[in-house]
């Protein structure tokens, strides 16, 4: 199938998310979709699929036209999206979720489905329980199900919007394998929109570049990643390391658009750990984590790696007072928190921002200026509007989101409301929980946020942070906690190993 998108227009008042592009797609290849946060990526791609209209400008497929209302109906012509956030149901089983998008019939033929959705899976090497539900699978389970679903609907045209983030580097080679097999063996054309240029490099034979919602140039790839860089950001970034922990005495410090004080505190060498914990065993009904030991000083940057699943989400929620552990301590700042609430924790300094930035994270309805107000640490019995909308507009200014303080959350693009779930944390924090931190953020603001987090590190904040990025967990980390086979393996320095050395130790190699 061929398409061709000519002068695509799609404006949000007087933001230009599409601004006249022209592209051309064609079967039997891959397309990288490149751009900063922003760049209007997500938004020719939702035009594209059928999830919003565009308000100028023509899709043509294999040169006739056409305009699609729904999803289903670009399915029905053969185009199908997997979006960041899978599109499931997570209290229905595997084969539940398959037959909402098969059978619309009052009584569905379940054992057909059945057989139709295992043959999809054996296909394409997938390997997902049927009857297990969706909120018990990771990430990387739910888009392959979701991936099956366009495929048994007749999809010949795949829009992955970036599908890798928050998966590990197992289940990216499978999606890797079977892109690859989709479009070489069967035909199919794929449209990968990313941020992650060694991706594109490794999977792509084509590239467009967008920039301020406009096309601004594109190549054949692989080529230099500079060249990519360059049309992406019209120029070319510096490079930076991580900075050596220095204490910064307390005073200020302003992060959120307003001065909050950080209290007293004593030089980092004075202090206890900020979390510890003493023979911890952590346990869901499908993973049990025995025995963690573990405690992060004030300043320390530590990151989690291990496959999806081995148990360092556990690790998270606990510290975020989400999980109580089976057995042992959790101590905050010498403080016996192993019963703590997670309000308990926030109070205490705690902020855990979770990958699911619509299910946990961000609350869809609600405005920029909403999600402010409910951040806050203190309130008044009536709510000052004016205040928090000056207060929004400088964290929108901080954080360099694309929006305004009055939209509501899920009309922001992916990465900026990762950008927001940064600048709804608050000061003074002693603990800082994130996982995928830079999760659908482009190189320079995934740079950008992380000279933040490490602003507060200077106050002694800690950062604990899981990431299926190994090269962001070698890079961003002081220490990192191996997780191997569903237990706590080790600690290693992060400045003494490698992203070789630590996918080995990973798989359970010594």
């Amino acid at each position: 199938m061929r398409i061709e998108l000519k002068e695509i227009r799609k404006y949000f008042g007087a933001v230009k998310a599409n601004d006249g592009i022209n592209l051309v797609f064609e079967g039997g290849k891959i397309y990288g979709l490149l751009g900063e946060n922003g760049a209007g990526k997500s938004t020719l791609m939702k035009i594209l699929s059928g999830y919003q209209p565009p308000d100028g400008g023509q899709i043509y497929l294999d040169d006739q036209p056409v305009r699609f209302k729904s999803p289903s109906q670009a399915l029905r012509h053969g185009v199908g999206m997997l979006y960041q956030d899978p599109l499931d149901f997570p209290p229905l089983r595997v084969l539940e979720n398959y037959l909402l998008g098969r059978d619309a019939r009052l009584v569905p033929n379940v054992g057909k489905a059945r057989k139709e959705l295992q043959e999809l899976m054996d296909r394409y090497g997938f390997t997902v329980d049927l009857n297990a539900n969706i909120d018990s699978l990771s990430l990387g389970e739910r888009q392959q199900l979701e991936l099956i679903r366009l495929l048994a609907g007749g999809a010949q045209v795949l829009i992955l919007d970036e599908p890798t983030t928050g998966i590990s580097a197992e289940q990216k080679d499978l999606l890797f394998g079977s892109i690859r097999r989709l479009t070489h063996d069967e035909g199919k054309t794929l449209i990968l929109v990313s941020h992650k240029l060694d991706e594109v490099q490794e999977l792509c034979d084509h590239a467009y570049v967008l920039r301020r919602g406009k096309l601004v140039g594109e190549t054949c790839v692989p080529c230099p990643t500079e060249n990519l860089v360059e049309m992406m950001f019209g120029q070319l970034l510096p490079r930076s390391s991580r900075p050596e922990f220095v204490y910064r005495p307390p005073e200020t410090v302003d992060l959120v658009g307003a001065k909050l004080p950080l209290g007293d505190q004593a030089p980092p060498a004075a202090l206890k750990p900020v979390v510890e914990l003493q023979h911890v065993t952590l346990a869901t009904y499908h993973l049990t984590v025995s025995d963690i030991n573990l405690a992060v000083q004030p300043g320390e940057v530590y990151g989690l790696a291990g496959l999806e699943g081995s148990g360092q989400r556990l690790l998270v929620q606990a510290c975020a007072g989400l999980l109580h552990p089976e057995q042992g301590k959790l101590l905050l700042a010498g403080q016996d928190a192993s019963r703590w609430s997670y309000h308990k924790m926030q109070a205490a300094g705690v902020s855990y921002l979770a990958a699911g930035r619509l299910e946990e994270g961000l609350v869809a309805g609600l405005s920029l200026k909403e999600h402010v107000v409910l951040s806050l640490p203190r309130h008044d019995f009536m709510v000052d509007w004016k205040s928090a909308e000056k207060i929004t507009a400088q964290r929108i200014e901080t954080y360099q989101i694309v929006g305004r303080p009055e939209l509501t959350v899920e009309s922001l693009s992916g990465g900026n409301q990762q950008r927001l779930l940064f600048g709804l944390l608050n000061a003074p924090l002693k603990l800082v929980l994130l996982e995928h931190p830079t999760r659908g953020l482009d190189v320079r603001s995934a740079e950008y946020i992380w000279q933040l987090l490490y602003k507060r590190r200077e106050a002694g904040t800690a950062i604990l942070f899981m990431s299926a990025d190994l090269d962001e967990i070698v890079e961003r980390s002081d220490r990192i906690v191996v997780f191997s086979g569903g237990k706590m393996s080790r600690v290693v320095e992060a400045n003494k190993t490698s992203v070789d050395e630590l996918g080995h130790l990973i798989g359970g190699q010594v």
